[in-house]
């Protein structure tokens, strides 16, 4: 936690860029709106702008579960990837995304101030431990590796998912050996090219070509390298691949592949879970929760209730 430095605070009912520190680009989600990485700015009717968090509270029953003395946290997000994944919005300033929301709501709840900071996906977890970031919000999925050095605080869930061009022959993966031979694009520093790297002895073990890890720090490389044919398929998030599909032309969504509960992320013993966790919990009970997956269009990962760092989902 940081004491307040009023002059880099701004109100988390209108968080801009002009509050964050600009430190390399990368995205934790996919789908297409705002002005992404690359520069690129997508129509502005694509990203859903409904206010659904200036009217949240304060809990005090939440509050009071901060560290004594809590009046302010930095957050780390990682910007450049597209709805529901955090963007702009179409002036080229103003963060949007479904974690933006969620991280606005549960700073009201608690009564704290935010100050945002903008850093690569790949780079939020390792920096936690340093004190760097009180925490991180970029659609993190909970798995077992990450628990071992990471707390997290579950708002949604959502995992890991397969996309690629409507002409391909590829349907839904249920095993990493329908990839071998293949081109497969992802993001860096993801639970998907964990996923990848570990399972690409299936291949040589089958016999088979293995298949190539492509990974990319923005999504906008990576859509442009399955659009171009130099990747054979997309996996990525769930929530973020429907959005892709349904907002660009030519690609299809084949399947999920792994549910992941997403959280919040902590340096590990953290004394700031409980809060939010209730401050997610009362979010859900107050018809908030609905309306930031309802803005998002990601009603399918509700969740019943937060969890501190359960164990990773096996499906």
């Amino acid at each position: 936690m940081r004491t307040p430095a009023y002059r880099h605070f701004m109100p988390f009912a209108a968080i801009t860029s002009a509050a964050l520190l600009l430190t390399a680009c990368g995205s934790g989600s996919d789908g297409s709106g705002g002005s992404d990485a690359s520069g690129v700015a997508a129509k502005a009717d694509e990203v859903p702008t409904t206010d659904v968090v200036s009217a949240v509270r304060e809990d005090d029953a939440a509050a009071k579960l901060l560290p004594a003395g809590t009046t302010s946290l930095t957050v780390a997000v990682s910007v450049g990837g597209t709805p529901p994944g955090t963007t702009y919005l179409a002036d080229g300033r103003t963060l949007t995304g479904q974690d933006v929301d969620f991280t606005k709501a549960v700073a009201r709840v608690l009564g704290i101030r935010l100050k945002i900071e903008q850093a690569s996906f790949e780079a939020i977890l390792p920096a936690l431990d340093s004190g760097k970031y009180d925490f991180g919000a970029s659609n993190f999925g909970v798995t077992d590796e990450r628990r071992r050095t990471i707390d997290f605080v579950t708002y949604v869930n959502d995992g890991q998912g397969f996309a690629t061009r409507k002409d391909s022959k590829l349907s839904k993966i249920t095993d990493l050996k329908q990839l071998c031979g293949l081109n497969v694009a992802t993001g860096a520093g993801t639970t998907f090219e964990a996923t990848l790297e570990a399972g690409k002895h299936v291949c040589t073990d089958a016999g088979k070509k293995p298949y190539q890890v492509q990974t990319y720090a923005e999504q906008s490389a990576i859509w442009s390298s399955l659009q171009q044919g130099r990747s054979d398929v997309v996996m990525s998030t769930i929530n973020g691949l429907r959005y892709a599909v349904a907002h660009q032309q030519g690609l299809k969504f084949l399947n999920e592949y792994h549910r992941l509960d997403v959280g919040f992320a902590f340096k590990k013993g953290t004394k700031l879970a409980p809060a939010f966790q209730a401050a997610v919990n009362k979010l859900l009970a107050d018809g908030t929760y609905d309306r930031i997956l309802k803005k998002w269009g990601t009603t399918g990962s509700a969740i019943e209730k937060s969890r501190i760092s359960p164990p990773e989902l096996k499906n």
